[in-house]
């Protein structure tokens, strides 16, 4: 007899089959008596199969259908249950409603609106009250948008794209050439190496019955054409380091990229694809500039859109991620077919050498700790100097590293959002976790949610082309450490050569000889790794410099939001975030003008004590400076290099000249994104919850003539202290006369909000007291003890609430963990959130290469690891009721006709516009801290932990 918890996969089989008849009929029913004899009751799932085949079948009896409908009425479940909550793929709705229609010719499917209102107080005004609501259009006609759509289409079929890298333009050297062909005659042999050697393992998985610990890949390595395999191998050989990597990371990789490339070729197979593209082609009717203005939000509209075309396939929830587990194991089985067959001659680069065949990688151990051993798949040193030699000009990504070029498809569940066809995660988790994931499935209104990552989503970008072309000169020349700018691998330290079996070398040199060559190594690697990345995004923006696009957007499990593509984006460094600007421009305005100064000197890192009119003073007294930069940026006094940002001060120093030479700057049309900061965001949060007045005024939450700064406040009390300690005669505050500055404390200030203790405190006091070259390196620790011990009493009195608060949060956790449960809360906007920490389990995942030890900690069966649990509830609440602010800011910014964007705590909106942003972002922060957080949050922990218990 088979057992009960196959009956319904078996099921779902029969469903499957391609070709259904009678038998496929008698099966179904055989299937039905079956779960009846196992004592389970059909699901919906079951139900579905059934009318299905009876659909299909010219042949079906009412009587039989009747029977099933019958059924499935005494189980609990209507048949309007099944058109809302199935996934249908191809013709299957059609066929399911008419065999419902053999025995209910009038039936109609009565579809669930999702018409349901946010249950938040802070947001029911947003969702009832639109009459003065002035949503914003893209400035694209509907034809453009639909334009873009197919083009952004074209890309993610393909799956990947090959786009010229920056280095590109500098002259092809006969050596160069030479090394380009020589690679492209390997690639070829090798495509055609790895397409016998995937096709003979295919036989043998197919014939094998496997019974071991191995699971059988053959029907994994059968999802996609052989050459995509061997096509996806290939890419990530291009792509290897030359200090190699981690099996586990690149078996990972290779895993993700055959599912995501599954997925999309089941789009395509289940007809998905054109329902997609009938229902963005009449959803750009909401975007575009040339239609008319609606009053509903992106998902509201979508929404409507697929109820009214709701024949054909589902768009939502037919994806199934694959187990942690399966992607590992199938990737590492690519990895070992890769090191056991693709080869080089060893005389390719030197025919002095005797020619064998060697291989291109090799399976390597490195210690990362004494305990601690790595597995690692190097690249062998005459491919690494082939593809250095190359320089080859092309990139090749994944499709969804990219930005998009239309606006991203917007979020309308936990499963369907952003990108057209690349599946995409709601709430990014650590590999393997699904218990965010389940929680969010339950949680019926995250509307809020949705529309505020759709808000972020739709603000389109460009390019600030000059900016870019100087960064890419400095990147070809080069580079320079003072401006963030990797030099080239040319420039790295030449690893020393030393022989170990040289007996001329005593002990100590031998060992002074290998400190050497380690450390060359892995400066080595680090410069590789910094070029890499920025050669990544300069080649990304070089490539998108004529184009206009979108970032899509999702989140931590803490309801942080991130942009979806990884390399690029307006999240990153300086030099990223100052070649991005806004894709619609829009006046200066009467201050506009005067929030470009304003910003440009917040962007030096000067004048932090200075009222916002002082820092405009302050900015006309260096408009010489300010043209010179804009003008010789790279041969003039250089003034914008010694910023705190100096490559977005150099780009706001452009659009100033640019404002202040137009015939009437007010009527200039700026597309640069002016930043207004939190001051100290974290506690902001712990100040208003508190109601810590002397807090709240440090960090800007009370009226002050100038801007308060926490770090300075903080660093002048810590001075008070020991000024004190010294006259009392203690050394080590003598020592530190004169050193204690705002960046010596500053970010262990920001941090402890987050949950730093006095540990992580002194080594990060330990680092900027050693950056300090007139401070006695004798005296560091001495000094960093000292300090560290000063801050945390300075916060302590400060802000008397913040503490108390840090603690009961703690001690709640502590009980909670040590009751068994993970902690658990809900943001103010209904988001739910579960800490995924629990004890650490170790899974091996036995290869033919090596056993990869997997260190799980986010298995639900495990107990909560109830250190993790209670240090972290505290930062965590924080970012949630952090992220709560931005979200609400987005969403009345939007319901404004502001574009908006966040880093975070940080806010980015027009010059025109950043007097209102500020508006709406003091009125939701008051709105929400209005709110009884800690009351709500208390109930709900007694009600979830307690209930049993009182």
């Amino acid at each position: 007899m088979l057992l009960p918890s196959l009956l319904l996969t078996k099921t779902h089989k029969i469903r499957r089959l391609s070709v259904l008849s009678v038998g496929t009929l008698n099966q179904i029913g055989r299937m039905f008596i079956l779960l009846e004899e196992a004592g389970l009751k059909p699901n919906r799932g079951s139900y579905f199969a059934a009318l299905e085949c009876m659909g299909r079948n010219p042949n079906c009896s009412p009587k039989v259908v009747s029977r099933c409908l019958s059924q499935m009425e005494e189980d609990g479940l209507s048949v309007d249950d099944l058109f809302n909550q199935c996934v249908f793929r191809q013709d299957e709705r059609d066929m399911l409603l008419k065999a419902i229609r053999i025995v209910k010719p009038e039936y109609q499917p009565r579809l669930n609106m999702h018409t349901s209102k946010c249950s938040s107080l802070l947001v029911q005004d947003f969702y009832s009250e639109r009459a003065d609501h002035i949503y914003p259009k893209l400035d694209f006609t509907q034809e453009d948008l639909q334009e873009r759509f197919k083009r952004q289409l074209s890309v993610e079929q393909a799956c990947t794209i090959t786009i010229d890298s920056v280095e590109a333009a500098k002259p092809v050297t006969e050596n160069m050439a030479k090394m380009r062909e020589l690679l492209a005659e390997q690639r070829i042999q090798w495509q055609k190496i790895l397409l016998q050697a995937l096709r003979e393992s295919k036989m043998i998985l197919a014939k094998s019955n496997t019974r071991d610990y191995r699971l059988n890949l053959y029907p994994y390595l059968c999802l996609l054409e052989d050459k995509e395999y061997v096509d996806i191998m290939i890419q990530s050989v291009a792509n290897l380091p030359p200090s190699g990597e981690s099996l586990k990371i690149l078996a990972r990789d290779l895993g993700n990229r055959v599912f995501t490339k599954y997925c999309v070729r089941q789009k395509h197979q289940n007809q998905t694809v054109e329902k997609l593209g009938s229902i963005y082609n009449a959803y750009t009717d909401l975007l575009a500039k040339d239609t008319k203005v609606y009053d509903v939000l992106p998902r509201e509209q979508w929404w409507k859109l697929e109820m009214e075309q709701s024949s054909g396939p589902t768009l939502q929830g037919g994806e199934t991620s694959w187990p942690y587990i399966v992607t590992l194991e199938l990737g590492t089985y690519m990895v070992d077919m890769m090191v056991k067959n693709l080869k080089i001659n060893s005389d390719i680069l030197n025919p002095a050498y005797d020619r064998k065949l060697i291989p291109i990688l090799y399976h390597m151990y490195t210690f990362r700790s004494t305990r601690q051993v790595r597995g690692i798949i190097e690249p062998h040193p005459i491919l690494t100097q082939m593809q250095q030699e190359a320089m080859e000009t092309k990139l090749t990504f994944d499709s969804y590293v990219m930005p998009m070029l239309c606006p991203p498809v917007p979020w309308t569940s936990v499963k369907f959002g952003a990108y057209l066809l690349t599946p995409t995660k709601l709430m990014r988790t650590v590999d393997g976790a699904t218990q965010h994931e389940e929680l969010l499935e339950k949680c019926q209104n995250l509307h809020a949610i949705y529309d505020s990552l759709n808000q972020l989503g739709n603000c389109a970008w460009k390019i600030n082309k000059p900016l870019l072309d100087i960064i890419i000169s400095i990147f070809n020349d080069r580079g320079s450490d003072k401006l963030d700018i990797p030099p080239p691998l040319s420039e790295a330290p030449k690893i020393p050569h030393f022989n170990p079996q040289d007996h001329s070398y005593t002990a100590s040199e031998k060992a002074h000889m290998k400190r050497q060559v380690i450390n060359a190594k892995k400066k080595c690697s680090e410069m590789h790794s910094l070029r890499m990345d920025a050669l990544y995004k300069l080649s990304i923006a070089n490539h998108m410099r004529d184009e206009i696009f979108w970032f899509p957007h999702n989140m931590d499990f803490r309801g942080r939001t991130y942009p979806c593509p990884p390399y690029f984006n307006h999240l990153g460094s300086d030099v990223t975030r100052a070649i991005l600007v806004f894709a619609e421009g829009k006046l200066l305005g009467p201050k506009g003008l005067d929030w470009l100064k304003i910003h440009l000197v917040n962007l030096t890192g000067l004048k932090k004590r200075s009222s916002l009119q002082g820092r405009l003073e302050y900015a006309n007294t260096i408009m010489e400076d300010i043209l010179d930069s804009a003008d010789n940026p790279l041969n003039g006094r250089k003034w914008w290099m010694n910023a705190d940002e100096p490559w977005q001060a150099l780009a706001c120093c452009m659009e100033i000249a640019n404002a202040v030479r137009s015939p009437d700057p007010a009527q200039f049309i700026s597309h640069f994104p002016v930043h207004q900061d939190g001051s100290c965001n974290g506690l902001q949060h712990y100040a208003a919850l508190g109601r810590d007045v002397i807090g709240a005024t440090s960090v800007n939450l009370m009226p002050c003539d100038v801007p308060q700064d926490v770090y300075s406040g903080v660093a002048q009390q810590v001075e008070e202290l020991r000024a004190r300690d010294a006259e009392s005669g203690l050394k080590i505050a003598q020592v530190l006369e004169g050193f204690i500055s705002r960046k010596v404390v500053k970010q262990t200030v920001m941090t402890v909000v987050y949950g730093v203790t006095r540990y992580g405190g002194r080594l990060q006091i330990e680092k900027r007291l050693k950056e300090i070259d007139e401070f006695p390196k004798e005296f560091v620790w001495d000094a960093s003890h000292y300090l560290v011990r000063q801050v945390f009493n300075a916060l302590k009195e400060m802000f008397t609430g913040t503490r108390e608060i840090q603690d009961w949060l703690t001690e709640s956790a502590r009980l909670i963990s040590k009751s068994g449960h993970t902690v658990q809360w809900v943001t103010p906007l209904g988001l739910p959130i579960i800490q995924p920490y629990h004890r650490t389990r170790n899974q091996v995942l036995k290869s033919t290469m090596q056993h990869i030890n997997l260190k799980i900690s986010h298995d639900t069966k495990e107990r909560p690891d109830t250190v993790k649990q209670k240090n972290a509830f505290p930062p965590n609440f924080i970012h949630s009721l952090d992220s709560t602010h931005m979200m609400l800011t987005s969403l009345h910014c939007y319901s404004s006709g502001l574009t908006f964007v966040s880093v975070h705590d940080c806010f980015w909106t027009h010059a025109l516009t950043v007097d209102t942003m500020n508006k709406v972002c003091r009125e939701q922060f008051v709105a929400l801290h209005s709110q009884p957080i800690l009351q709500e949050l208390s109930n709900f922990l007694l009600y979830k932990y307690c209930t049993g218990v009182l």
